[in-house]
């Protein structure tokens, strides 16, 4: 235990240190100048403060005001020496900080009682202040693993959905990846930024509610299909929603709204402008853009500019400005995200063979999905 004493008369100060040898595990230092006595405990972290009312430079009160005022030091205990009877000073010092008093000439018996329980205190105080800290840090890590489960869980969620989707795995990390950039470029903050990059990759997990022979048409879909298919914002919001988790809520968002248009000719709300949530605005650019240079079991990929100029074509109308704006502020990195995540082969034939087994299915059920009278 770090004891700092203070006073003007070297004498006091040497009669002091020998007192506060014979308390356990403690050591002393000793100042004669307040002011680096104050520098010392601002670098240091002193267990008990002894300071004397009456010196030159700075007076006992005045200290232990100072003292106070120094990050961490807030609850330092501190002990007055004083030769003044007088109960005003007692309630300055009070009111400036002081725990208790020694009067002078100091009894060594009462020196010796009064440190003891001043640094019984201090070990309660840091006792307290480690259990805390101990809480706090159990608190996050606890919180860190829900965290994990609650996004392993949804992901496991995603995967599910992707065995269903002709879409590949590559996919739904590389828009996570471009959402995120997007995100950055416009100065949105860190968290979002996270929570955006881990939401994005659900953003169908509604076409888990989609029939195959949709899903995995290789050919254009008509009216009535293509209503089928746009159902998947609301089922995936449906699936999302109402949740206590900032992530899943946003999830569920970015579901509903990543097919929402600038103009306001998107579905299934026909939200124009800023009503678009920021999340569904940003997602809509990664998520098309990726869908173009992607080969789907319907149609052959294009080319990565030329891409680039629909979205570009696009702004206004189909797309946030703001955000086509950013994702080509951004482009040197998007093309370094789609190096790293590129398609594995094998997911592309496997989407082809069941887009096939999809359409064999079509061709030979007996009710077809667009036959308003079977009969």
């Amino acid at each position: 235990m770090n004891i700092v004493i203070i006073d003007d008369h070297p004498v006091n100060t040497r009669l002091m240190k020998v007192l506060c040898r014979q308390l356990p595990g403690a050591q002393a230092q000793e100042f004669l100048d307040p002011l680096l006595a104050l520098a010392w405990c601002g670098a240091h972290e002193p267990d008990l403060v002894i300071v004397d009312y009456q010196m030159p430079q700075m007076d006992g009160i005045s200290f232990i005001k100072a003292l106070r005022l120094i990050p961490g030091r807030e609850e330092t205990p501190a002990l007055m020496i004083t030769a003044n009877h007088e109960l005003q000073l007692r309630y300055d010092a009070l009111e400036a900080g002081a725990n208790d008093f020694l009067t002078k000439p100091v009894d060594r018996a009462e020196f010796m009682a009064r440190s003891r329980n001043m640094l019984a205190m201090r070990r309660g105080q840091k006792a307290l202040s480690e259990r805390a800290a101990w809480l706090a840090q159990a608190v996050e890590e606890a919180t860190a693993t829900i965290l994990q489960r609650e996004r392993d869980t949804i992901f496991r969620l995603a995967r599910a959905a992707e065995y269903r989707d002709p879409e590949t795995g590559a996919h739904v990390m590389r828009m996570a990846h471009y959402s995120r950039l997007i995100a950055r470029q416009l100065g949105q903050p860190q968290e979002f930024q996270e929570l955006l990059f881990q939401a994005a990759p659900m953003h169908d997990i509604g076409k888990v509610g989609t029939p195959d022979q949709i899903l995995l048409k290789p050919d254009r879909l008509d009216p009535e299909e293509m209503a089928v298919m746009r159902e998947h914002a609301r089922i995936g919001y449906e699936i999302l929603r109402d949740s206590p988790s900032p992530f899943l809520e946003l999830a569920a968002e970015i579901a509903h709204s990543h097919h929402e248009k600038f103009d306001g000719t998107g579905y299934p709300q026909s939200l124009s402008g800023a009503a678009i949530p920021l999340a569904g605005r940003i997602v809509a650019v990664a998520d098309v853009f990726d869908a173009l240079t992607s080969e789907r079991p319907y149609k052959h990929a294009w080319g990565v500019e030329e891409s680039r100029d629909y979205v570009v074509a696009q702004s206004g109308t189909h797309f946030d400005p703001a955000c086509v704006e950013a994702f080509l502020q951004a482009w040197p990195q998007v093309l370094a995200v789609r190096e790293e995540f590129q398609d594995d082969p094998n997911d592309i034939a496997v989407a082809r063979l069941r887009s096939q087994s999809a359409l064999h299915k079509t061709r030979h059920v007996a009710t077809p999905l667009h036959a308003k009278n079977p009969a």
